[in-house]
């Protein structure tokens, strides 16, 4: 089932820019929004994930994981805190 395409996205272009996405499109047998949106959410999704992407030089991954590998100490009042009942529940 598809959603219901309800959204506009207007874009200015030149018209070789415009001739050039037509022609593609219809040698592909497809609308020329058919052709586009998919390339556009492609390209979207992976600038986002390459922003959201953590990324670090070596070292830093490196001390990164050796405070990971540290062992656990207690933390003052933690104990009680999780004792107390949920906030959450009623």
């Amino acid at each position: 089932m598809s959603a219901t395409k309800s959204s506009r996205l207007e874009l200015r272009l030149t018209h070789e820019q415009k001739s050039e996405i037509e022609q593609a499109a219809a040698i592909a047998g497809r609308s020329v929004t058919d052709f586009s949106v998919p390339l556009l959410v492609k390209e979207a999704e992976q600038v986002i994930r390459i922003e959201r992407e953590l990324s670090m030089s070596k070292r830093s991954w490196d001390a990164f994981n050796r405070i990971l590998e540290r062992p656990a100490r207690p933390i003052s009042g933690l104990a009680d805190l999780l004792k107390r009942p949920s906030v959450f529940e009623d």
